[in-house]
């Protein structure tokens, strides 16, 4: 169903104006590049009113989730009058469930969005003046579904992230005047059908089977027997087979559909009205457990996602005021000290203080090989700023300890950790639905009503065919039966469903169906250069003074300035100038101001200092750079080396050579990708053409286009993604717009980023580029199973329509239609079992 919602939502942006105006600007860029977004603008504060993003979207093509993940990626924050909430639930079986209980929540006024999946997945946005928690699990209760404790590193199931909107407009599909109304506790006892345990549904069905089975016996075997005893035992094969079948249905009809439930149980009521009741109780059996088995291996993939969440250890030995003692892993907090013993599963995210040891990172980010892992060199530093730990020091919570014994300092609470994210991203994405399912479900729209009426002129064949009305009847039937699309329903869900957890166990967190199909489908993917291509770790190679400046004048300009950003360059500048300096004393600088794409501008000692790419100068009123300068800036580009020029008040100070060591992975993943059928490969950077030329001739590329901002890079992807389908490779930090513009946005390194796994449509866990090829080759073979099973459920249908029109019974209907669409979830449970081509030759 889709719902275009106009939203204002009051967002909270930094302080520092200068900070306020770049969130913006990230945030409208990277919004108004999504499919989905008809309009986005963010209104300024006035007065004690907060800032207001006002966007205008289609919520099928892009979640509210999504919508708040930018938002926090750009910079911004969400205020709170909008909740959002996510269970996972005992009570959805199948898809078909799934989408009924999806369609009654989005019912409940005050619901803006509410998605569920088979796998017991539910996600609701709510306004929260208009309705509460309470409200939605009374109407979840009604529908007899309720929300189910999960272990490990996720305890709670659901998420109080908040998100404010005000003056939104739903339209008469989203939410009807007529809605029931729930109130807390009106029906919500947790009393539900499943009384004999999960598989409740399977033991009614094979009950039913058994009293249909001793009924034909009594019926045909037995010589003597009342007429009333096999009759009896058919209707006891009723009332087990069409217990759940009947539920569905009653509220597929509150909601005024007409699903393959109710077509059963027509069918089954029409066979007992013509005296048929074996027939309608095999019916009853054969679909009541095709549903069983159905709900069965869509549980063999949601186990599969449990499975993340119980990769974390319950219990941490933690130290504290000089005493160590063993805690659950909620009471952790940032600061702890966890102490980590050979072999054991790491309990919470941190960076190692003391010992060293070799941790299996593979739950988490998907790495084969152990990662060395030393303690930090500076404590303090790492304490200060967790997300600059080097990697060599940080660690992840369900991660393996090898053989040496570490202490680490927590980083981040059980549920903010790393694994917890994506346990709970994968959570979401199994609701987010792909291109291939928002056409079946159009498709079903229209299909439906179809069957309906051929099934009704059907009633009508005796008028023309000499046969009797019971006859006619019997077809219209069985032709209902036969052309229910109940494989076309789950044909896409499971398929996705199983996709996104063999590829989050893999170290790949894909957000749902669209960027899992669209993944596969690509012919031309673009690279940020620097941590992507590159090591993302930049080294002077060179400090050039000019008229008249010594080296130390340069470094202690640029150190001071550069101190105060967290730019990769800046960082490196920083960390290496320290180390040419010595123990020097460093001018203090102030009111850093970033041009973005350009430099920054900063006060030292009274003057203003800029530092950033040559082009920064010469416009925008920046006087140009002398002759020198220009000449030192030339030289250093011609040997494939990045430049920062410093200029302090009207003076030239000199210019700084970096360089970046490419990826050695890179080469091997990019051959890869090549011999996959990726036929355009680009790399996209900043720097001065020259030096991308360098880089990419170093990685094995063909094209480099240089000299781009970020705005040319977002009209870089614009243009490719207008000649085909292109995927945008970054870190997800700085390149979110232009990943957003993509079809597919692909982020590296997300264990250790939380705006990396926040802006990308696909994250690549582990900072290595080796896993990209994985994630294709596994998109392209769910693509493949998606299409099989569209193929044989629209096929069967085909054949099964005009056999039941010529003569084709019910029962033989049935079992082929109910074995399609096993065949269909079981093929798609193949994808748990994919290898990739490099686990198979290694």
């Amino acid at each position: 169903m889709t719902d275009k919602l106009k939203l204002d939502i009051p967002v909270l942006l930094p302080q520092i104006p200068d900070a306020a105006d770049a969130c913006v600007g990230r945030l409208v860029a990277t919004l108004k590049a999504k499919p989905g977004v008809e309009e986005a603008h963010v209104l300024p504060a006035d007065g004690e009113t907060p800032a207001k993003l006002c966007i205008h979207f289609d919520s099928a093509a892009l979640p509210m989730s999504r919508v708040r993940e930018m938002v926090r990626a750009a910079g911004a924050e969400i205020s709170g009058r909008y909740g959002h909430a996510r269970w996972q639930v005992e009570g959805i079986g199948h898809e078909r469930r799934a989408r009924t209980i999806s369609e009654t929540l989005c019912r409940v006024p005050g619901v803006l969005q509410a998605d569920a999946s088979a796998s017991g997945s539910i996600r609701v946005e709510y306004d929260k003046e208009r309705v509460d928690e309470a409200f939605i699990l009374a109407a979840l209760g009604k529908l007899k579904v309720r929300p189910v404790q999960r272990t490990g590193s996720e305890h709670v199931g659901h998420d109080h992230s908040t998100s404010d909107h005000t003056d939104h407009d739903h339209g008469d599909a989203s939410h009807g005047e007529g809605a029931e109304k729930h109130g807390p506790g009106d029906g919500h006892d947790h009393a539900h059908a499943n009384f004999l345990g999960p598989n409740t549904e399977l033991i009614f069905a094979l009950a039913c089977g058994a009293l249909l089975a001793i009924g034909f016996a009594v019926e045909k075997l037995v010589a003597g027997m009342p007429e009333w005893l096999p009759t009896a035992f058919y209707v006891g094969a009723y009332g087990f087979g069409g217990f759940f079948t009947l539920r569905e249905a009653i509220d597929n009809l509150k909601l005024r559909k007409f699903e393959i439930d109710t077509l059963m149980l027509v069918a089954a009521a029409g066979a007992a009205a013509l005296g048929a009741w074996a027939e309608g109780a095999l019916l009853l059996f054969l679909f009541s457990l095709g549903h069983a088995l159905e709900h069965y291996a869509m549980g063999r993939a949601k186990r599969a996602i449990e499975a993340l969440a119980e990769l974390a250890p319950d219990k941490a030995t933690v130290r504290r005021d000089g005493q160590t003692t063993e805690l659950a892993v909620e009471e952790l907090v940032i600061g702890d000290v966890v102490i980590v013993r050979p072999n054991e599963r790491l309990p919470a995210d941190g960076f190692v203080i003391k010992g060293s040891s070799a941790i299996n990172q593979a739950p988490v980010t998907g790495e084969s090989i152990p990662v060395d892992k030393e303690p930090v060199a500076d404590v303090e530093a790492a304490r200060a700023k967790p997300d600059g730990v080097e990697a060599t020091s940080r660690v992840f919570a369900g991660t393996i300890n090898g053989g040496g014994a570490i202490e680490i300092e927590v980083t981040r609470r059980s549920n903010e950790s790393a694994l917890a994210k994506v346990v709970k991203m994968v959570s979401e994405a199994e609701t987010q639905k792909s291109p291939t399912q928002r056409f079946t479900d159009r498709f079903e729209r229209v299909f439906v009503p179809a069957v309906l009426a051929l099934s009704f002129i059907l009633l009508f064949a005796w008028v023309v065919i000499d046969e009797p009305f019971r006859d006619s009847f019997y077809r219209a039937m069985a032709v209902l039966v036969a052309a229910s699309p109940c494989a076309l329903a789950i044909a896409t869900p499971s398929a996705v469903l199983s996709g996104v957890a063999r590829a989050a166990r893999g170290g790949v967190l894909v957000k749902g169906g669209a960027p899992l199909e669209n993944l596969g489908s690509l012919k031309a993917i673009a690279f940020d250069k620097t941590g992507t291509l590159t090591e993302g770790r930049p080294r002077i190679t060179d400090v050039v003074p000019v008229d008249g400046a010594s080296e130390e004048d340069l470094l202690t300009l640029a150190v001071a300035v550069e101190g105060l950003s967290d730019h990769p360059l800046a960082q490196a500048i920083v960390k290496d100038g320290r180390e040419r300096l010595g123990g020097r004393d460093i001018p203090t600088a102030t009111d850093l101001k970033s041009l973005t794409g350009r430099g920054v501008t900063a006060t030292v000692g009274g003057e203003t200092v800029w530092i950033g790419k040559a082009e920064m100068f010469g416009v925008e009123g920046i006087p140009a750079l002398n002759a020198a300068a220009t000449d030192a800036v030339a030289a250093l580009r011609e040997g494939g080396r990045t430049t920062m020029v410093v200029r302090k008040a009207d003076r030239d100070i000199g210019a700084i050579g970096l360089m970046d060591t490419p990826r050695e992975a890179a080469k091997i993943a990019l051959k890869r990708l090549r011999d996959m059928g990726i036929t355009r490969m680009i790399m996209i950077s900043g720097d001065h053409q020259k030096v991308a030329d360098a880089v990419a001739r170093d990685v094995g590329l063909d094209e480099a286009w240089g000299d781009l901002m970020p705005e040319d890079k977002v009209a870089a992807i614009k243009k490719l993604a207008g000649e085909d389908k292109v995927a945008m490779v970054g870190d997800g930090v700085n390149d979110a717009p232009a990943m957003a513009s993509a079809t597919v946005g692909i982020a590296m390194g997300a264990a250790g980023s939380d705006v990396a796994l926040e802006t990308a449509d696909v994250a690549l866990m582990a900072d290595d580029l080796a896993h990209l090829p994985f994630a294709v080759g596994l998109s392209r073979h769910t693509r493949g199973i998606i299409r099989q099973n569209v193929f044989v459920s629209l096929g069967v249908v085909a054949l099964l329509v005009p056999a039941t029109i010529l003569g084709l019974g019910i029962g033989p209907a049935v079992a082929m239609h109910e074995g399609s669409t096993l065949l269909v979830v079981f093929n798609a449970l193949r994808l748990l079992a994919y290898r990739d081509v490099a686990e198979q030759t290694s």
